[in-house]
């Protein structure tokens, strides 16, 4: 990943918090300054455009994932486990950072620059597959029900997680995402133990 200056952080972190406030719509090289105290020519020297920002919010987003999804598939516990430490990291991070809810729930907002979209499109495909690929893992040694294949597996959990932090959002962070992760989790882990295996 492309390592960011110390400013080029505190622009992308305004376009974020921008976001969340009033949609991609309301991010603007005139807001960002604004919001920083700094003048329009002094974003441009960080970055070349509004596209760029976006582009490097979501390459820093992508980063975040892949390293949440490869330190699960490394600890040294049970696949079901790891599937579990996914489901709850995922929910942890929007708690710690809520704005970024506004950012990683709005994929329509991006589908009109490919790039952007693109981005989108591996981060949701690579999450997809790295659940799959352990879930599977945790079918073979019979830890998880076996039939059901393992890529709707996956679209169930990471669906719920989606929906989970989604209806957190729309109800203004009014409960706690940490505590329901933990019963939604232990609902889904009775669903896909199942001892249909």
């Amino acid at each position: 990943m492309t390592e960011f200056t110390e400013r080029q952080k505190e622009i992308i972190e305004t376009a974020i918090k921008l976001i969340d406030e009033g949609g991609i719509q309301n991010v603007t090289m005139k807001q960002i300054a604004s919001r920083l105290g700094i003048t329009e020519p002094a974003i441009y020297r960080h970055f070349a455009s509004k596209a760029d920002i976006l582009l490097s919010m979501l390459e820093q987003f992508k980063f975040r994932s892949k390293g949440h999804l490869a330190k699960a598939r490394s600890a040294n516990v049970s696949n079901l486990q790891k599937v579990e430490t996914i489901f709850l990291e995922h929910s942890g991070q929007f708690a710690e950072r809520p704005h970024m809810t506004a950012v990683v729930f709005s994929e329509e907002a991006f589908q009109d620059d490919p790039r952007l979209a693109e981005i989108i499109f591996s981060v949701m495909n690579a999450a997809h597959e790295g659940m799959a690929e352990i879930i599977t893992a945790a079918q073979q040694m019979r830890e998880i029900r076996g039939d059901i294949p393992a890529e709707h597996l996956a679209i169930t959990i990471l669906g719920t997680l989606r929906l989970l932090v989604k209806r957190w959002r729309l109800s203004k962070f009014g409960f706690d995402l940490r505590q329901e992760s933990q019963a939604v989790w232990q609902s889904l882990k009775t669903l896909i133990t199942s001892p249909l295996n």
